[in-house]
């Protein structure tokens, strides 16, 4: 489990592949210095189990279902990620509770400055529309956010200068592709609502 707040920002060194699978290897200093075998790291959102670890790197087992849902761009050496650690018993709750279990991917659509923040709108699928709320929590590559506006097909997020900086998602243009997770209390809710309304999906 997580907060969607960003401890460091890592970068995929390497990428095996393994049939439909791949093993990755990433560098995360921080998240590395207090982890072990077994244990859950996000990566861009994804959550992943660490394997192994060495000189400041954990590798950790990408299945085939998760290369399928999220950002194929992502899995590639070089690529920088951002990087949260399993959340303890206890922990401040910054962001909102995050599954690191990615619903989809989105495009960007639109990026608008402004003096020094910046609105970026995503694409919407039709599936996971109904989840996402103006003023709602939505998690973009692993970092928690506030839905500042949202549409039938698209929604925006105002990204303040700190997230800009300490996440990937300052280095976002138009056609970027990003992982994102809806709000785990809206995905019970509408599986709720679909069986009080007779559907079955």
């Amino acid at each position: 489990m997580f907060t969607g707040i960003i401890s460091e920002l890592g970068t995929i060194t390497d990428i095996v592949e393994r049939g439909d699978s791949v093993v990755v290897t990433v560098q995360a200093p921080g998240a590395v210095s207090d982890a072990s075998h077994g244990e859950s790291i996000a990566v861009s959102g994804v959550c992943l189990t660490v394997m192994d670890m060495h000189d400041g790197c954990f590798t950790a087992d990408v299945m085939g279902q998760t290369l399928a849902v999220t950002n194929s761009a992502q899995w590639v050496a070089g690529r920088s990620v951002n990087i949260e650690s399993a959340m303890s018993v206890g922990d401040k709750l910054g962001g909102h509770i995050v599954q690191g279990h990615i619903d989809d991917t989105a495009t960007v659509m639109h990026v608008t400055d402004h003096e020094p923040w910046r609105v970026i709108r995503f694409s919407l699928g039709a599936d996971h529309a109904p989840l996402v709320v103006d003023k709602g929590s939505i998690a973009v590559d692993g970092v928690s956010l506030t839905v500042s506006a949202v549409g039938r097909d698209w929604f925006e997020v105002s990204l303040i200068p700190e997230t800009l900086v300490a996440t990937t998602l300052g280095r976002l243009t138009v056609g970027d592709h990003v992982n994102i997770e809806t709000d785990i209390l809206a995905r019970h809710v509408a599986r709720l609502n679909s069986f009080t309304s007779g559907a079955t999906a």
